[in-house]
This record gives C-alpha cells, structure tokens and sequence, in this order.
C-alpha cells in the first residue's frame, strides 16, 4: 500500500480526490490531509508519506513555501510530489522543464489515472532535490525562457542545459534525447510533449519521429528525399510536409 497525503485548502477539491482515488485503485492510501503551509508542513514531518498532493495557493502561503522547508530540512526524500494547479501557463510549463508531476483543476479522471499509473512505477525511490530547486527556480521569475530541463530516466532525475540538446527522437512512447558530451538519455514521454515545450528554443520538427536544434544543424541535403546532417553526424530524415518550413527557417539563422 502506497501512503499519500492531501495539502489543499479546499475541502471539496480534497474530498473529491480522495473519491476519484478510491475509485481508480486501492493501492493508495490517504492517511492525512492539511489545508496550509503550516498544517501541511506539521502533517508531513508526523507522517513522512510516499506520495504528497500539494495545491500551489494554499491559504498562509504556497505549497512552494513547503517545498523550501523539506529541502532545507533534508537533502533527499523518498515522497513523490504531484502538484495541483489551475491552468497557468508558466507554472505548467515549468512543471514540464522540471520532470514533476502535476494534476489541473478541474481533476480530469482519465490525467488522474496517467498519474496514479507514474506513482505506481516510482514507489519507494529516493528523489533528489535538484529537480524541486529547478522548479522553484524556474516560478521565481516567472517567465517562459527557461535555461535548464530536469530529465526523469530509471535511474533517477538528470539536469541538463537546454542549449546542450542537440536532437530528440521518437521511440514509440518514449523519447531519446542527443545531448552534447553526454550518452543519450532515454525519457518515458512522448516526443510531442517534449516538442510543445522546446519549439520556442530554437528546436523545429522536421519528421514525425525527429526534433532537432536548428543551432547543430550542420547540413540540408536536398536529394535522396531530402535529410540534414547535424554536429553529432547523424542523419536525419525530413518530412516532405516539413520541407518548405525548415528552408524558411535555415534562411532565418
């Protein structure tokens, strides 16, 4: 049985979790719930649980105020943290750059289940704190240019400079990430959810299984069906529907 906590300050929202959980599995186990900064931090230091549902805008505070307080504390936990939030762009964004988990409000039952389905897969593991700084680094300025990604692979949470990634590509539901004077990393994401958030750093789509950086593009071959060669030397394909785009943006840099 997984222990969880809930930290929000409104009841309803907790009450109704609480019964899209019981219906969706019985493999967790609420054992506390908390409306604020102050509760919150006084029922996690009690319990110390597996999993923490933790609404952002609590009513003393955020739930960032806890965070702060459980790293300064410890310098690893074993809890796994999904944020709760209304839909604010920056916040969700940053939640992506930073390889956390988070539900939205209203709870969707079917993002409900992807994420029981996460917690299920990384029980037990120790978590560093470095993605959590990331994040909290990233809402402190509140802006859409991040700098750094968290990476969430088997073995753990992985940063890396945005500007290091070379390429990604597809593996059915994973994506493998191409990093300048690193191994490639292997992620259980889709590429489309990667492309979503780093097409505003200078990454482009040229084929359904391929997102490059156009900073490493070495070459566009136009016969053969056309391909490019990027700074690693790898080959890559180019959709036909991708073809007018990519020239457009080669003649832009």
């Amino acid at each position: 049985m997984i222990t969880a906590v809930l930290i929000d300050d409104d009841k309803h929202l907790r009450k109704g979790l609480k019964a899209l959980l019981e219906r969706y599995t019985n493999e967790i186990n609420i054992i506390g719930e908390a409306e604020s900064v102050k509760t919150g931090i006084a029922l996690l230091e009690k319990t110390q649980p597996q999993v923490i549902f933790l609404d952002i805008h609590l009513s003393d505070g955020t739930g960032f105020d806890i965070l702060e307080k459980m790293a300064n504390s410890k310098g690893k936990t074993t809890s796994h943290i999904v944020f709760i939030t209304a839909h604010e762009q920056y916040a969700v964004k940053a939640f992506k750059f930073s390889a956390l988990d988070f539900i939205l409000k209203p709870v969707d039952p079917e993002e409900l289940q992807n994420t029981i389905i996460k917690i299920k897969e990384v029980s037990g593991k120790a978590n560093s704190f470095e993605h959590i700084d990331l994040l909290l680094e990233n809402i402190r300025k509140k802006v859409d240019n991040f700098k750094r990604i968290a990476l969430s692979t088997s073995d753990g949470i992985h940063l890396f400079e945005v500007s290091d990634i070379i390429r990604c590509e597809a593996k059915v539901n994973y994506t493998e990430f191409f990093i300048k004077n690193h191994k490639p990393v292997l992620i259980s994401r889709t590429l489309k959810e990667y492309e979503e958030i780093l097409t505003e750093h200078g990454f482009e789509r040229i084929h359904q299984s391929h997102l490059i950086n156009l900073s490493y593009l070495k070459s566009y071959i136009k016969t053969d069906g056309g391909y490019v060669i990027m700074a690693d030397n790898s080959t890559i394909p180019i959709a036909q529907s991708k073809k007018e785009k990519l020239q457009e943006l080669i003649k832009a840099l």
